[in-house]
């Protein structure tokens, strides 16, 4: 298994580099390793060699890649974007002049493909933030949501030309897509603005979408929440991304959890953490509390003699419900003595006497805690 190397690293830049530091580093580098500024019997080396500095300028000097990349690693680029997604968007003609050197790397990386790749190609997938409440991610839910997005033209059904029309191959790159241009060492490649890249002109565009195969709509998406899910998870509705390119497959919708604050509970995967607050006199004597559960319902639980404030119970399976396995999560309880507001005149009465019962030991243990706190050495 081969090791990506560092982006910064491969760049000889520091995570914490500017735009313009990003872009100097790599047009040095480009210069030095341009395959067509070496001896032949180096250019599959310095070929290998500029095709990773290129990949490291498109993710790092994209904020939305590099945020990705500093987030999560080579993961977070691999897991995401294809190849040809990775320099789709990159703005290499910032960095030699007014020429887009997008079109080299169709050697280099299986960007440039057949026709056919280029015209039907898969939709963006996008991500839409849910947030529920705890107790629908407890008993999981049906949802309800409306997008805004690009859907296939129901007209020309992507193809982007009116009935009995057609397309024909573009008269500016015959056909190729990219036209070239020569620039002191470099021979480059470049997108023909005519028809796109697609290599191809519609002699009579679709009325609807105006030629692009797909058009802009709001769309009403139902799907179901499954019972235990947390904050951050992301449930993948395919085909409900943005649509392809003249026809093709559309991309998914991933939609990503957000848990609402609850004003009793708090989450920590699995378990559930409340507190309740317990008179003196049960914390004192032992007895028996109700508690509250996720569910609306209350359950008996059990105060030992001499319970002191703090103190953690556990309830077995009154969490959440695993999203994994079976089985749920605990609940768990904290005790909070409850201190009175107000005192009757006997509560106050019978306290009195408490304290006074009760002060030889509290003085005695008061004494000797501090008496050994602040003894000083002799």
């Amino acid at each position: 298994m081969t090791i990506k190397k560092d982006y910064y690293e491969i760049l000889g830049v520091g995570r914490d580099s500017s735009s313009a530091e990003i872009k100097k580093a790599y047009r040095s580098l480009a210069l030095q390793y341009h395959p067509d500024r070496v001896a032949p019997e180096k250019k599959k080396e310095s070929g290998e060699k500029f095709k990773e500095i290129s990949e490291a300028y498109a993710v790092l000097s994209d904020t939305n890649k590099r945020n990705q990349y500093n987030q999560f690693g080579h993961a977070g680029i691999d897991g995401r974007y294809s190849s040809e997604d990775i320099f789709r968007s990159a703005d290499f003609s910032s960095v030699f002049g007014d020429v887009d050197l997008g079109g080299i790397f169709g050697d280099f990386f299986g960007m440039g493909g057949t026709k056919k790749q280029r015209r039907y190609s898969r939709g963006v997938d996008l991500e839409y933030v849910l947030p529920i409440t705890l107790e629908e991610a407890e008993q999981g839910c049906e949802k309800k949501i409306n997008i805004y997005h690009t859907v296939t033209c129901s007209v020309c059904k992507g193809s982007g030309a009116e009935a009995n029309s057609r397309r024909k191959k573009c008269p500016q790159c015959a056909g190729k897509g990219q036209v070239g241009y020569n620039r002191g060492f470099f021979s480059f490649l470049q997108t023909c603005d005519r028809c796109g890249g697609k290599g191809e002109i519609i002699e009579n565009p679709c009325h609807r979408c105006k030629g692009r195969g797909k058009i802009k709509e709001s769309s009403s998406i139902s799907f179901k929440v499954p019972p235990g899910v947390d904050k951050g998870i992301s449930i993948r509705i395919k085909g409900k991304g943005e649509a392809g390119e003249l026809g093709g497959v559309s991309g998914d919708l991933y939609v990503i959890i957000d848990l609402k604050s609850h004003p009793l509970f708090a989450r920590e995967g699995d378990d559930l953490y409340t507190q309740v607050f317990v008179s003196f006199p049960v914390v004192a004597l032992g007895g028996e509390i109700e508690v509250p559960t996720l569910d609306g319902s209350k359950v008996k639980m059990k105060i030992p003699p001499a319970t002191i404030g703090g103190k953690v119970f556990r309830l077995r399976e009154k969490g959440m419900p695993s999203l994994r396995h079976r089985g749920r999560g605990n609940e768990y309880v904290k005790i909070i003595i409850k201190v009175p507001d107000k005192l009757t005149s006997r509560q106050r009465e019978l306290l009195n006497e408490y304290a006074r019962i009760s002060s030889d030991n509290i003085s005695e243990s008061k004494e000797n805690l501090f008496g050994k706190w602040f003894k000083k050495d002799k």
